[in-house]
């Protein structure tokens, strides 16, 4: 009788994880073919109209990229807690509390010049999002809470309290009714790139990369985050600092999603109004999962996925899909990349069973 054994690999895939990966994404798409075919629209056409809307054109592109922007800094931001174990479910509100952050500067200094405004907005961001993220780390180590519990309620607490705002004291008194605060000062807009509409936010983003990818393979800390991470009782016994490891990697993360917060608001949106909130936090998680915390791959993996949010905006348009679609794509694409990676760490085996 044969005995089924799951064996780790001792041997690296190499280059052939690249495909099972690629195997993994053609099979989400696969499925989402299958479901267009049942709701009575041609798979291959769906398909086709997708991808010439991410990246047929050059206003495709930019709109990716744009899209790119705030989804890699968050992505970034939870890769860093997810680094040691710690599950960061709460960027979406710290992107929010960036945002809120970012805009109580801009409208409380409007007369200010660019070169003090933008690093003031950019500072009270990032601290209003590292607060917001400190908050569930500090429930986990005293009050053993469960952090993805509690960051994952903690984000509609912040969406609410963007609503009190532009609903009520910060609402445009021009905007007709609509919830919206006044439009930021021009000292308070994140510039485009040349004669893109591609803002000075991806600069931000490659910047932060490097400094993340400096830390964890260069500096005493980052390494010290790394061991905790791969062994949380050996970092213990080793003396390590895991405690304040796990206040660190929270206020980080959530400076990050405050900092993508930051740039949606400013650049892309040029005030605060509750349309700022589209899952952008969601998406990051599965972002830095597809691209195994690497920030390198998070790059390559935000631009896919905002890909995949303007297609579907290009499947609305043309074949009337519904915008659901998407999340359910990027469903399809976490759970088949997943299960890759399992066939990629490990592999099966058939014995006789004595």
């Amino acid at each position: 009788m044969l005995h089924l054994r799951i064996i780790k690999r001792q041997d690296p895939l190499g280059w052939r994880s690249c495909l099972v990966i690629f195997g993994a994404v053609a099979l989400a798409l696969f499925f989402s073919a299958m479901l267009l075919a049942l709701r009575g629209t041609p798979p291959q056409e769906g398909i086709i109209v997708l991808f010439k809307g991410a990246f047929g054109s050059r206003w495709a592109i930019e709109d990716c990229l744009i899209k790119a922007i705030p989804i890699f800094l968050c992505s970034l931001g939870v890769a860093i807690a997810f680094r040691l174990q710690i599950w960061n479910i709460g960027a979406e509100g710290q992107f929010c509390l960036g945002a809120l952050g970012a805009t109580w500067i801009a409208l409380s200094f409007p007369d200010q010049p660019a070169w003090l405004l933008l690093p003031a907005m950019i500072a009270m961001a990032t601290v209003a999002g590292g607060l917001w993220g400190l908050i569930p780390a500090v429930l986990r180590q005293k009050m053993q809470t469960n952090e993805i519990i509690v960051s994952l309620m903690m984000n509609y607490i912040a969406i609410l309290i963007l609503d009190y705002l532009v609903y009520g004291i910060w609402k445009d008194p021009t905007s007709f009714g609509f919830p919206m605060t006044p439009e930021f000062s021009e000292a308070a807009i994140v510039g485009k790139i040349g004669s893109t509409s591609v803002n000075w936010g991806l600069a931000h983003c490659v910047i932060l990369a490097l400094i993340v990818w400096i830390f964890f393979g260069y500096t005493k800390t980052g390494y010290e985050l790394k061991a905790s991470g791969d062994n949380v009782k050996a970092a213990r016994y080793a003396g390590l600092p895991y405690n304040k490891q796990v206040f660190l990697v929270m206020v980080l993360s959530g400076a990050l999603a405050g900092w993508a917060g930051f740039i949606e608001a400013s650049a892309t949106v040029n005030r605060l109004q509750p349309s700022i909130m589209v899952g952008y936090g969601y998406t990051a998680i599965v972002v830095a999962w597809l691209a195994s915390l690497n920030p390198f791959y998070i790059g390559i993996a935000s631009f896919l996925l905002a890909g995949l949010r303007v297609g579907v905006e290009n499947l609305q348009l043309d074949l009337q899909v519904p915008a659901a679609f998407g999340g359910i794509m990027e469903g399809f694409i976490l759970l088949t990349v997943l299960a890759g990676g399992f066939f990629i760490s490990y592999r099966f085996s058939f014995a006789q069973k004595k």
